[in-house]
């Protein structure tokens, strides 16, 4: 085997495996794609229901939030809402 052939084996094999890897990621792509719909149609179905979807979103920021991060700025906020006279 002379050493084009070895490049070449190598080259189909790297190939073979950058395919599966793009393939998998394409997969992932859609799966990702059909996640985002599928909220899509929740938050509708929130809406339909009557509840403020920005605020939903918020709440759902907020829960993947460490509890203490969250209690610190709301004490910021508070403060600052004070210093300008929006309490």
């Amino acid at each position: 085997m002379t050493d084009h052939e070895e490049a070449s084996d190598s080259y189909k094999v790297t190939a073979g495996e950058l395919r599966q890897f793009v393939e998998r990621i394409e997969r992932l792509d859609q799966e990702k794609a059909d996640i985002a719909e599928q909220q899509k149609e929740v938050f509708a179905e929130l809406k339909g229901r009557g509840y403020d979807v920005k605020v939903v979103r918020t709440i759902i920021r907020l829960r993947k939030r460490d509890k203490d991060d969250i209690a610190e700025e709301e004490a910021v906020l508070e403060m600052y809402k004070e210093a300008l006279g929006m309490t």
